[in-house]
């Protein structure tokens, strides 16, 4: 695993931390349809599970398929947030970018799993 996926790793645990030590952030995100409560709990769990199996070397591919998997399952957020007059965070151009990175991660995740 390269040292890119290790950090990613550590950001995926860092950040489903936060869904519990700051879960309003997240919130605003969250399509209304979904409930906000119980979407942030599972994705944050969710991050802190798939970050940790990605560190752990009998894990490891699993928890690379996993991420990927997760970045797949995020994508309808982030073509919501497209969706918005305004974005939740950042501009039109700043939603597009990152649903294009969601593809960029996805791919980068599964070529990961597919040579650890």
């Amino acid at each position: 695993m390269t040292l890119i996926a290790y950090a990613f790793a550590v950001v995926l645990v860092a950040a489903g931390i936060y869904h519990f030590v700051n879960p309003r952030f997240y919130y605003s995100i969250i399509p209304h349809w979904m409930p906000k409560a119980a979407a942030n709990a599972a994705g944050g769990l969710a991050e802190i599970v798939i970050g940790l199996a990605m560190l752990w070397p009998a894990t490891r591919v699993y928890g690379l398929y996993a991420a990927a998997a997760l970045m797949i399952l995020f994508l309808p957020i982030h073509v919501v947030d497209l969706q918005r007059p305004r974005p939740v965070i950042g501009s039109k151009a700043v939603a597009a970018g990152r649903l294009l990175l969601q593809f960029v991660l996805i791919g980068w995740l599964y070529w990961e799993a597919r040579r650890a």
